[in-house]
């Protein structure tokens, strides 16, 4: 069963093959990579694969990055959403990390509070997720800011 959200403004939804020209609008932009550790894509197969990785959890936990869509325009802007991860990272395991990406075009405009708040509603309320951690490059001012907004603490650096 495929899930959807909609906030004020934006409906999250399961990331489709038809979003592939967004994302790669997106991941294609070094400025949009400046504090993650992956690259900017380069072709469009990348981007299949980065689909077909999200559908693959989807099926596995039940939730992954969603598309987020802009209601007034139809367009996906970006995505957001919670991985889980069944591997250790930093000495953690067995985690669920809320994350958010969007195109340059679309920053400052509040799609990363709006969808996360709703995310991490969905996640404890719909999946009853006891912890929910968030992970951000200590020099990207903009995504701790709207961590902090939604109420997330600094546990550690590393």
């Amino acid at each position: 069963m495929k899930m959807q959200i909609e906030t004020e403004r934006l409906v999250l939804r399961e990331l489709e093959y038809s979003d592939k020209n967004d994302l790669f609008e997106m991941d294609s932009d070094p400025e949009v990579h400046l504090f993650i550790e992956n690259k900017p894509v380069k072709s469009m197969d990348e981007i299949t694969k980065v689909i077909e990785m999200l559908k693959k959890q989807y099926q596995e936990s039940g939730i992954a990055r969603w598309a987020v869509v802009d209601k007034s325009t139809n367009e996906c802007v970006g995505w957001s959403g919670l991985k889980y991860f069944n591997e250790p990272l930093n000495n953690h395991n067995n985690f669920y990390e809320l994350g958010y990406r969007f195109k340059k075009k679309h920053w400052g405009k509040g799609f990363a509070t709006e969808s996360s708040i709703a995310i991490v509603e969905y996640g404890f309320k719909q999946l009853n997720i006891d912890t929910i951690f968030a992970i951000t490059d200590p020099k990207n001012v903009n995504s701790k800011k709207v961590l902090t907004k939604l109420g997330f603490d600094l546990k550690e650096t590393f």
